[in-house]
């Protein structure tokens, strides 16, 4: 049976809990490691995967003309998401902080379950008399060719291509920073836990607000292209000031740069959907999303050995990742 998009939602999601759910029962070593091995097979299952599907989701839904303000909602959702979870993080008691954050995975599994209409009816495919290691050489195939297909849509379009290339990256770059920023803050700056929280609550609040009423007002007048390019640009800076900080203050002043260089996902999820036909949406988000991941795996690889450098040469560690943002 070929699944829709909602069945596909809920097993991306449902993942996500089972390795809190070790957590929450033990907080032994080697839960520690359990935790990683079923954390690693989750980010397999849906990391990008749950945003690839959520925006094929909403194209099925809403005109085109629409689609970047929706984006931007559902990345400003996920942003706020990102804000309460640190506030919780800060003020809960540790040992409620992974039962909480259970419940609320089961909690929109379930909502999602019984509230959310299916847009791509599933089909029924007769395979009963297959055997089990021809159903594995015929699903292999099958994913190949979707894989293969979806390629060949990206690159025939120059403004699919350009993007998967910008994509790359851009995530390249800021994967990078994210990997090492918080120990980058703590070696420089003396940070601790409670600033951490400051920090990422500051961009996760002008991501809200940017994401929810700043892009739907822009993008009418000024098209998803312009506000890439002014989010990119913006990413840039963020890195920048925080590689130059001469002073505590300065990563709080590029902090306040999130609030624009957030907008880099919605702009882009907009020009994938406008590039792409309603039957290819979901195929390619997913093989930009793939482009991305591979982004993220190289990334702390090629810029984690430069942390060795970072107590003599701190802003050392900042000029690849913006280099790659520029490009």
């Amino acid at each position: 049976m070929s699944m829709g998009r909602k069945l596909f939602l809920l097993i991306t999601i449902s993942t996500s809990m089972f390795p809190f759910a070790v957590l929450a029962c033990n907080q032994s070593r080697d839960a520690v490691y359990v935790y990683y091995v079923l954390r690693t097979i989750s980010f397999i299952l849906s990391q990008g995967s749950i945003f690839c599907i959520a925006v094929a989701y909403a194209a099925d839904i809403i005109k085109e003309e629409n689609r970047a303000a929706a984006f931007s909602w559902i990345t400003g959702f996920f942003s706020a998401s990102h804000v309460i979870g640190n506030l919780l993080a800060r003020f809960l008691p540790e040992k409620y902080i992974f039962v909480v954050s259970i419940a609320l995975l089961i909690f929109g599994s379930v909502y999602m379950y019984f509230f959310l209409a299916e847009t791509v009816e599933p089909v029924e495919k007769r395979e009963r008399d297959s055997t089990f290691l021809t159903n594995i050489i015929n699903f292999t195939r099958k994913r190949y060719e979707s894989m293969r297909y979806a390629a060949e849509v990206v690159f025939r379009s120059p403004t699919l291509k350009v993007i998967s290339f910008v994509s790359f990256f851009y995530e390249l770059g800021m994967s990078g920073i994210s990997s090492v920023l918080l120990y980058y803050l703590k070696a420089v700056f003396g940070f601790n836990k409670n600033q951490y929280s400051e920090i990422l609550s500051v961009v996760g609040v002008g991501a809200i607000f940017s994401q929810i009423l700043v892009l739907p007002l822009l993008n009418p007048f000024v098209g998803e292209g312009v506000i890439l390019c002014l989010a990119l640009l913006a990413s840039i800076a963020y890195g920048l000031l925080y590689g130059l900080a001469w002073a505590s203050w300065v990563p709080y002043m590029s902090a306040a740069f999130g609030a624009i260089y957030i907008l880099v996902k919605p702009a882009t999820y907009a020009v994938i959907s406008k590039g792409s036909s309603s039957v290819n949406q979901g195929k390619v988000q997913g093989f930009i999303a793939g482009v991305q991941s591979i982004a993220s795996l190289l990334s702390p690889l090629a810029m984690s050995p430069l942390t060795s450098e970072l107590p003599m040469f701190p802003s050392f560690l900042w000029l690849p990742q913006q280099a790659f943002n520029f490009a």
